[in-house]
């Protein structure tokens, strides 16, 4: 009996690998409940959806995957479910995003399997510090060995982390759940997982929303760096940009920043194709794009500090990602697809690396298609997934429909309103058009010269208490404004002017700033320019205060503002400027 079941198995594997086996809603799954692992709005529970780790495997493994539920008023009978892109990013912390964005119908969000809130948990720290290192000594095969640590620790069966058991973990939470019929939302990985899960699920697919489409036939690693330069080109500053990437291959940057993984501050070495990788991942923020002129352009210039954001925030991406999850799916279903001919980008050298000692096998093709209508959203910028290639791919699906918002990079539905109003207008009618004008872009991309480039803005950022100089300057000039004006007969008029120039500073400054309310992270790469010309308003004051408090039978007390206005200036434009 033994031998029968033993060859029975080993069928079914076999059969499983040719793709042939017992199609994935075979399987009954279960759902456990359990208190959410994160913050979440009033009217959310959370769970675990119970299911094989291999479909194609008798007698596997169960492994669970996280969900969680936000019931609506009601008055939409059918829930909106919800993946994050990655592969293995988070996306529990989006539910009440995406409850904004439905209203009336219940809000289903759902990990992948290996992710973050789910069981097992396929992180990879080992790989995110080996990254680092090689940035901290050029030339350090760090990477390699912490390829090969990671892999030798992960338990689990890598062959059940992949794009079509994620899909299938969709259609059986459906039935769990015990909804007839539901809409499906993914963005960027996510839009092939979940275009899959529709194929899976045809009878449960009412409609599909695919945010910044990843088809299924795109060799992502090989048009990476060409989709970078086209985003770049698109922005036109294709010229500054190599030039940009050829001073830095000359004479590359030396910064310091902290290890994503131990915390611990660490030097970095970034040539030409680092700070373009860094670049690119930046340039998939929506509302950083503005500013990605002024940063190339004063990059080009040799200013290395405008790379200080960009580098901080990459170090904080590797660890968003559960990267064992990431590379599972990849290594099987996305790098077989590619030639790797083209490493430049460190992502793209760094996965090479990775799937070739990880040694996973090809998975085979999807062939996702469903006749459900879909709506594909494309930035006009994604320098990740060009709407090019999504308008291209959704004129395969039957009843698809592609519309490009103006000014918006990847990921449409976080950083455009009108991307989240046209999917709430879909979600209502699929026949809907958009409910506003898409070709409008969110944010004026800023020329070089728009801003004056300089960091300490996002040095203010973490350390506000920088900001004492300006303060005391401002408090030192109202007081002088009053004094002044009391003792105007006493030639206490220099002493007013004095507060006067100092607080028309303060109030062109914040008129200035006030224009950047709208959008605030160009602030972290520059201020306006308007500000060194009103900075000639402090320099008045502090002359002024020097001259009132050397003035005859002056007050000792007058020294104060004096002394506070030649720091402040000092502070102004030796480093905030």
């Amino acid at each position: 009996m033994r031998g029968w079941m033993t060859l029975l198995t080993v069928t079914l594997s076999v059969l499983g690998s040719l793709g042939l086996a017992a199609p994935a809603h075979a399987t009954e799954a279960a759902v456990e409940r359990r208190d959410c692992p994160a913050l979440v709005p009033a009217g959310t529970t959370c769970g675990f959806l119970i299911v094989p780790e291999r479909r194609d495997v008798f007698g596997t493994s169960t492994i669970k995957v996280a969900f969680a539920v936000h019931k609506g008023d009601g008055t939409r009978a059918d829930p909106v479910v919800y993946s994050s892109g990655g592969p293995g990013s988070a996306s529990l912390p989006l539910i009440g995003a995406l409850a904004d964005l439905a209203p009336g119908r219940d809000v289903v969000v759902i990990e992948q399997r290996g992710g973050r809130y789910s069981e097992p948990r396929l992180h990879c720290p080992e790989i995110a510090t080996g990254i680092v290192a090689g940035l901290t000594r050029p030339g350090d095969e760090g990477i390699t060995a912490a390829a090969d640590v990671c892999r030798a620790r992960l338990t689990a069966d890598l062959k059940g982390y992949r794009t079509r058991e994620i899909a299938a973990d969709v259609g059986d939470l459906r039935r769990a759940l015990g909804y007839p019929q539901w809409n499906l939302f993914g963005v960027s990985y996510s839009s092939r997982s979940m275009l899959l899960a529709a194929t899976l699920d045809p009878a449960g697919t009412r409609t599909v929303v695919l945010d910044s489409y990843l088809p299924e036939q795109a060799a992502w690693y090989d048009q990476a760096a060409p989709a970078l330069r086209g985003a770049v080109d698109k922005l036109g500053i294709g010229d500054r940009f190599r030039a940009m990437t050829e001073r830095l291959n000359r004479r590359p940057a030396v910064l310091e920043t902290h290890d994503p993984v131990t915390g611990r501050r660490v030097t970095v070495t970034l040539d030409g194709n680092d700070v373009i990788t860094l670049l690119g991942e930046a340039m998939r923020e929506t509302a950083l794009l503005p500013v990605v002129p002024v940063v190339v352009d004063g990059i080009a210039d040799g200013d290395y500090s405008l790379i200080q954001p960009l580098l901080d925030e990459a170090g904080a991406a590797l660890v968003s990602h559960e990267l064992g999850q990431y590379y599972a799916v990849q290594c099987q279903d996305e790098a077989p697809r590619n030639t790797f001919a083209d490493r430049s980008l460190l992502t793209v050298a760094t996965d090479a690396t990775v799937c070739d000692r990880w040694q996973l096998s090809a998975a085979g093709p999807d062939n996702s298609a469903t006749e459900a209508p879909v709506l594909v959203l494309g930035g006009q910028y994604d320098p990740t997934t060009p709407p090019e290639s999504a308008a291209e791919a959704a004129g395969t699906l039957p009843n698809a429909r592609f519309t490009e918002f103006a000014g918006v990079s990847h990921g449409v539905f976080l950083g455009s309103d009108c991307g989240r109003r046209t999917v709430t207008a879909f979600l209502d009618d699929p026949q809907a058009p958009a409910p506003c004008d898409p070709g409008r872009a969110p944010y004026p991309i800023m020329a070089p010269g728009a801003l004056h480039p300089t960091t300490a803005g996002y040095t203010l950022q973490a350390a506000p208490w920088l900001l004492a100089p300006l303060g005391l300057f401002l408090l030192a000039s109202v007081l002088q404004l009053a004094g002044g004006v009391l003792t105007v007969r006493r030639g206490g008029w220099v002493t007013a002017l004095a507060g006067l120039t100092g607080l028309a500073f303060g109030g062109l400054a914040a008129l200035s700033l006030s224009g950047m309310s709208g959008n605030p992270l160009p602030l972290a790469f520059g201020l306006p320019p308007a500000l060194v010309w009103y900075g000639l308003l402090a320099v008045a004051s502090a002359a002024l205060s020097v001259v009132a408090a050397f003035r005859l039978r002056a007050p000792a007390v007058s020294i104060v503002p004096a002394g506070l206005g030649i720091i402040f200036v000092t502070w102004l434009y030796a480093w905030v400027l």
